[in-house]
């Protein structure tokens, strides 16, 4: 379970890292604007929006790699909390903004949080 556990926890920590090059670099590119469906010129006035979403992804991110990182229990706690943010930003986002944050975003971490606290 351990294992699991750390791979689990590795690919959140890919995914918001993606997350972050998507909606700080790619925005108002193709792999951007067809994640939105956005046309370009939605794409360039929510630019300056989605880079700060992107910035606090990035953040959970390197939030995910450090509890990777750290020793126990320090590691542990720190995976916990992250995911749990993720998992709360999860479902505000699919509540407020797009049903489909709860399936990529919300859903994986809780699974990843499940992993964790099964391998603690």
């Amino acid at each position: 379970m351990q294992t699991l556990s750390i791979v689990l926890v590795a690919l959140m920590a890919l995914l918001h890292a993606y997350i972050l090059v998507l909606e700080m670099f790619l925005w108002q590119r193709g792999p951007g604007r067809r994640f939105h469906g956005f046309d370009a010129e939605m794409s360039r006035a929510t630019a300056p929006l989605a880079a700060n979403q992107g910035l606090y992804n990035g953040f959970l991110a390197a939030g995910l790699v450090w509890g990777l990182i750290a020793d126990d229990p320090t590691g542990y706690r720190v995976q916990i909390f992250f995911l749990s943010c993720i998992v709360v930003a999860g479902v505000y986002g699919a509540a407020t903004a797009n049903r489909r944050i709860l399936f990529a975003q919300a859903l994986p971490a809780a699974v990843s949080l499940a992993a964790v606290i099964a391998a603690g």
